[in-house]
């Protein structure tokens, strides 16, 4: 078939502005396809690092109900946790309002327990247990803001008053990696002691719990034990996996999933259309032509296969320039947006997919012309 890229090529060539208008569609649907893929991963990428051996505790009537930390020790005691911990969102902005914080008081220890993934030098370990005041701040978020161990900065809460004032003042005391490439190192974490013994209002309260259970297949039951603690308590709560919660967390925001594919369809749709009329008026032009060449012997199949290659070449060569150009997209800005999104990049599943979008694209496109050029009849196509 390669002896034949000349051909295809002059084919291309004949209606020079119509195939870069094709070539420019597919190109700019590949782009839109492969930044579409990267927010998608930067919002679900908590998801499918989230832990299957940890649960967490919520309040039953909403995620924003907090619950009494009295509650600590009542789950530790259930049978099958193995380590509890708990976090509280505390929220923040930096200097600008558009510099939007994630920000949790924790418990130290155990929340680093809970979370061995986190990763930063020993001393700088100590330092923050040490230090009631201190931040530990995700590689991401550091490199955006431009903050560095021993910085002391001011974090404005939406929520939380401190003496009056919503600005608390903290000090950078480490700055931590994710042992997973893709993990999210866009949060800090405060001393939840600090935190409370601050904060004008809700004084012993935490927003969730965090536990780690030891054996996976009695995950509904020991959550269903959990729950069963605090039936008919005025804070009653609700158990589940911390996948389901991460979910739940970020649809939030919208099901960013569901939106994204609505998106892909209706481009690849319009795409589709685009290229497959392309293909149609390539074919019809040359009737003619094709009837010659099958008097010189070529075959209905060989027919077939040159129109299909044609349309494959076409949308490889513009889908790989799209997807090309989102890469480049994705690196320059995947710095700047690491305050929201760490994960904003393309994954080898994504650029998989884009492979075979490029094959399925130019197949479905050229089929049917394809198909009605093997099928020409000499002397009808020459009579034309």
């Amino acid at each position: 078939m390669f002896r034949f890229l000349p051909l295809i090529l002059a084919n291309l060539r004949r209606r020079k502005l119509r195939t870069m208008f094709t070539l420019a569609s597919i190109c700019v649907a590949f782009l839109l396809y492969g930044l579409l893929a990267a927010v998608k991963n930067g919002f679900e990428a908590g998801v499918e690092l989230a832990g299957a051996d940890r649960l967490v505790t919520i309040h039953k009537v909403s995620l924003v109900q907090p619950l009494p930390k009295s509650y600590y020790a009542r789950i530790a005691a259930v049978p099958g946790v193995s380590l509890v911990t708990h976090s509280t969102w505390f929220g923040g902005k930096y200097q600008d309002e558009r510099n939007v914080l994630q920000v949790y008081p924790v418990e130290p220890e155990s929340y680093l327990a809970m979370y061995p993934e986190y990763l930063m030098p020993k001393a700088e370990r100590d330092r923050w247990l040490q230090d009631r005041s201190g931040l530990l701040v995700g590689r991401g978020i550091a490199n955006s803001l431009g903050w560095k161990v021993g910085d002391r900065v001011p974090v404005k809460s939406d929520i939380w008053p401190h003496g009056g004032s919503y600005t608390w003042e903290f000090v950078v005391d480490g700055i931590f990696d994710n042992r997973d490439p893709s993990g999210d190192t866009s949060l800090m974490l405060a001393h939840y002691d600090y935190f409370d013994e601050g904060r004008d209002f809700g004084k012993g309260y935490v927003g969730w719990y965090i536990m780690r259970i030891s054996d996976t297949n009695r995950t509904a039951e020991i959550a269903a034990a959990i729950d069963a603690q605090f039936a008919n308590s005025p804070a009653e709560t609700k158990t589940g996996t911390e996948k389901a919660f991460v979910q739940g967390f970020a649809k939030q925001t919208g099901d960013v999933g569901a939106i994204v594919t609505s998106i892909g369809i209706a481009v690849f749709f319009t795409m589709l259309l685009v290229s497959g009329n392309t293909m149609a008026q390539a074919v019809r032009e040359r009737t003619n032509e094709l009837a010659v060449m099958k008097t010189l012997g070529f075959s209905d199949g060989r027919v077939l296969a040159l129109v299909l290659a044609e349309s494959l070449l076409i949308t490889l060569v513009g889908g790989a320039l799209g997807t090309l150009g989102a890469m480049f997209v994705v690196t320059r800005t995947g710095a700047a947006l690491g305050t929201y999104l760490t994960s904003f990049i393309l994954t080898g599943k994504a650029l998989a997919l884009a492979v075979v979008l490029m094959v399925l694209l130019g197949l479905v496109s050229g089929v049917l012309p394809a198909a009605r050029a093997s099928r020409l009849r000499i002397a009808e196509a020459l009579r034309r």
